[in-house]
């Protein structure tokens, strides 16, 4: 096999231009016609038992090469990644050049591939981002009064669910609320919500509920920070298949959350006047975004060599799959070792 011409393309993808010796070719002759032989019927003879003489006229030359060249490139390209250190990505693209008996098979192949990524120094980025405070992230009062007002709000809607008389009310929104038709906070009204025996209780969870809200939305915005000042400081050209991925995952999450609300996806878009490729449109850089996010925290986790913990993966498997249980264990798995791979990422840059 001659040595495969290799061309950069934009957008992180390449031509891969092979040429084959026609003996590489006939190799594949005899097994690719007796395949192509086993589903010919013809009058006279037992399915799968056509001679070779006859079903090769009956399948045609053209064909006959067809096939036997794309059983040749399966079998080659595996070994043309390999030996070239191609790390390929997503259906590769194929093109015949020249096929014809008496001449060499030439073939090319186009593919994205992973992108050539050199990451700035991600642990001096998340140091210097590491020493902002998180802020204030305790619960003030005002909080906590707002909290057990809803609870109240709604402990007063279940009591009235039944009542015809409240339906037309229940359509309106909630702007002035009569202290008087809510329950009265009490600790037999605190009882009532779980295991409390007293409104300081109560709020005492309350507060440290929302702290804990708090606190984990001010970590979520410093990952946040840490990660887009990583990716600022690299130069990469994305493959459009991973933005495309990450596209559908957006687009697929969207209609999902309508779906359950008990809408249609094709009315939402109705109602938008809009059609799913406007909406593609409008979120390609979101989805832009979140792919590289994906790269930066992938090859951070290789070169620190982070994985998850195992009994974690294992328990947190076991719940999604006792959620849903349709679902596919292995897709499950990988779902879930990629999140947890990402939040020991996210821990470790937090620790720098």
């Amino acid at each position: 096999m001659t040595k495969p011409k290799i061309t950069k393309l934009e957008n992180s993808r390449v031509e891969i231009e092979q040429e084959l010796d026609e003996k590489v070719l006939l190799s594949y002759e005899d097994k690719t016609l007796t395949k192509l032989s086993s589903g010919i019927e013809i009058d006279g003879f037992r399915k799968g038992h056509v001679p070779a003489d006859i079903a090769r006229k009956h399948i045609g030359d053209q064909l006959l090469l067809e096939e036997m060249a794309e059983s040749a490139i399966s079998d080659i390209y595996p070994t043309l990644l390999q030996e070239n250190k191609i790390d390929a990505i997503g259906r590769p693209e194929v093109t015949i050049m020249k096929l014809a008996r008496g001449n060499p098979f030439i073939f090319k192949i186009t593919t994205d591939v992973m992108p050539e990524i050199k990451l700035p120094d991600y642990k001096k980025i998340a140091k210097e981002e590491n020493k902002n405070e998180l802020g204030d992230v305790t619960a003030t009062d005002e909080d906590i009064a707002k909290t057990i007002l809803e609870l109240r709000k709604l402990r007063s809607r279940k009591e009235h669910v039944h009542d015809d008389t409240c339906d037309h009310e229940h359509e309106k929104e909630e702007k002035e609320v009569n202290e008087a038709t809510l329950p009265e906070l009490t600790d037999e009204f605190v009882a009532t919500l779980g295991a409390f025996k007293t409104v300081a209780e109560l709020k005492e969870k309350i507060k440290e509920n929302i702290s804990l809200e708090k606190k984990n939305a001010a970590q979520e915005k410093r990952r946040i920070a840490i990660v887009e000042k990583i990716v600022a400081e690299m130069a990469v050209e994305l493959p459009k298949i991973l933005i495309e991925s990450e596209l559908d995952k957006i687009m697929y999450r969207m209609e999902a959350d309508i779906t359950q609300m008990g809408v249609a996806f094709p009315d939402y878009l109705k109602h938008l006047n809009k059609t799913e490729a406007d909406l593609r449109k409008e979120y390609a850089e979101d989805a832009k975004k979140r792919a590289m996010l994906e790269i930066v925290l992938t090859d951070i986790a290789l070169k620190e060599k982070l994985v998850p913990d195992e009994k974690a993966v294992t328990e947190q498997v076991d719940k999604l799959l006792e959620e849903y249980k349709d679902a596919d264990k292995l897709r499950t798995k990988l779902y879930v070792e990629h999140i947890l791979a990402n939040e020991e990422v996210f821990k470790f840059l937090e620790k720098c």
